[in-house]
């Protein structure tokens, strides 16, 4: 049996693990959490302020003789997918770490796993039929029926995951 626990972060730790501790033995857990990122958004950014320009650097070059073709600072930006890759790292750990502590306390077993897209909850249930899961624990505030009809991360989940779904009101 493969159960994935979804997170954003806003599940109660304890809580789930007492939820998923009597289906775990034996099982695979994966925690997994879902960030959107409309990577349409940074292109968009260029496009309206384009590439900005290095740092203005007072260098010491014309004191002590160094050629101004070869500047002495280097305004390498990182690039997208670094700060996004660092920011991902950031997120992995503050929306899961918590998690992870608690159903390893519970003595289960705990994979980890981050997914990047625009879309979480296509994000997820595309995960969900690739690792053939079992079961999906996600929490849902269960605020009614307006936000079931906009369609929650969580609901949309329930409605279409190709396995059985527990909801975990936060």
């Amino acid at each position: 049996m493969h159960i994935v626990v979804a997170t954003d972060g806003s599940l109660d730790p304890d809580m789930t693990a007492g939820f998923v501790s009597p289906h775990a033995d034996g099982s695979a857990v994966t925690v997994l959490t879902a960030v959107e990122i409309p990577r349409r958004l940074l292109a968009d950014l260029r496009s309206v302020y384009g590439e900005q320009k290095g740092p203005v650097v007072d260098s010491d070059a014309e004191y002590v003789g160094i050629s101004p073709a070869q500047p002495s600072v280097d305004f390498d930006f990182p690039g997208d997918d670094t700060i996004i890759d660092l920011y991902l790292k950031n997120q992995l750990e503050e929306r899961t770490g918590p998690m992870v502590a608690a159903l390893k306390a519970a003595g289960i077993e705990v994979e980890v796993e981050i997914l990047e897209g625009e879309n979480g909850a296509k994000l997820i249930l595309d995960y969900l039929r690739a690792k053939q899961a079992d079961l999906v624990v996600m929490g849902t505030t269960g605020r009614g029926l307006f936000e079931g009809m906009l369609g929650s991360t969580g609901s949309k989940v329930a409605r279409h995951a190709p396995c059985s779904v527990l909801l975990i009101r936060i």
